[in-house]
């Protein structure tokens, strides 16, 4: 079965990632692209060879018979398409972060639930052998229960959350607009922008879901948080200590070190320097190879699993609706405690 895609938002990304890699994928083709924009519709159509060009999401979801939609808006139009490609009988692919509210984050897992469809956030590193170890080890009780958590991530990103062009889109089709990523009204900043992904790791890895979030940030010069430090307490009783930064240098690149305590031992994880492994209270240690190119980051890989699974192939989701939720709500919390000074509870 070659399955038939969608994708809504025809933008920077879109072009250089979604739409390019399913083009690769033998078990999936972009059958249509919908935007409000009429001359991005033509010009990326035309680059790719799409002839289902729409302006309008029900005309696209209603003529074309989709199995799957991706959905590459602004942030903070992910949950209108989202919702009706899933009611719509299509699995989905939105980016992350899948919201920006908790309440839309769980109206997204609602549909899907109801729908009996899958949602899978793009966090590439989830979908990773090393991202999969970490989890069954967890999973299999060998750092026993998990009562904290460290979580960084930086990346060289300055530039975007400043409301200035992206150094690495120069020539590119199109380029990340300020309006998505500086935008303080918009949901821009560094922790939707990217703390997503570590998050989403954690959360996925760990098995964690957020109670309430202290934080405190650093803004740059558009208003939007170039830095973030927060501390959070999970359901189960765990601490978790998070931060981020946007201000990496460029030749550095992404990074993310996590490490997470449990009664029995602990697992670290370092991307930067390729490594996993697991230290037990009685040194029965385990390491996991990770090479230096699977460590870093492959933005390709989601979307492949997307592909697989819109086919009917059986696939692992490793950043579904409900992990997608979690983060929204840790990112929500996160943002209202950092404008208020105080504590926020998620459900409030």
């Amino acid at each position: 079965m070659t399955a038939r895609i969608g994708v809504v938002g025809i933008g920077w990304w879109a072009t250089v990632n979604h739409i390019p890699t399913i083009s690769d994928c033998p078990q999936a083709e972009v059958v249509a692209i919908c935007d409000l924009d009429a001359d991005r519709l033509q010009k990326a159509g035309a680059a790719f060879g799409i002839t289902g060009q729409y302006r309008d999401l029900d005309d696209m979801l209603a003529a074309e018979r989709l199995d799957g939609v991706m959905v590459s808006t602004p942030h903070t139009a992910h949950t209108g398409p989202a919702v009706a490609a899933l009611k719509a009988g299509a699995h989905v692919l939105v980016e992350k972060p899948m919201a920006t509210t908790a309440a839309d984050g769980r109206a997204i897992a609602d549909a899907a639930m109801a729908a009996g469809k899958q949602v899978l956030v793009p966090t590439g590193a989830n979908f990773t052998s090393y991202t999969a170890q970490a989890a069954a080890w967890v999973r299999d009780g060998r750092i026993g229960e998990v009562r904290h958590a460290v979580c960084q991530m930086g990346s060289a990103l300055g530039d975007l959350f400043a409301g200035q062009p992206m150094l690495e889109t120069d020539g590119q089709m199109f380029r990340p607009p300020a309006s998505t990523w500086a935008d303080p009204a918009k949901a821009g900043g560094y922790g939707w922008g990217q703390m997503s992904h570590s998050l989403a790791w954690l959360c996925h890895v760990a098995d964690l879901q957020f109670e309430s979030v202290y934080c405190m940030d650093g803004k740059s010069s558009s208003g939007v948080d170039y830095y973030d430090a927060a501390c959070a307490r999970a359901t189960n009783g765990a601490t978790v200590s998070l931060s981020g930064s946007a201000t990496t240098p460029k030749h550095k690149g992404m990074h993310m070190d996590i490490r997470i305590y449990g009664t029995e031992g602990m697992i670290m994880f370092d991307n930067e320097r390729a490594r996993l492994s697991l230290h037990r209270m009685d040194g029965a240690d385990d390491i996991f190879d990770i090479s230096p190119q699977e460590a870093e980051y492959d933005g390709t890989l989601p979307v492949r699993v997307f592909a697989q699974l819109c086919a009917g192939d059986a696939v692992v989701n490793a950043s579904d609706a409900e992990c997608g939720a979690r983060v929204t709500e840790a990112l929500d919390a996160m943002y209202r405690s950092a404008a208020s000074g105080a504590l926020a509870t998620i459900g409030e």
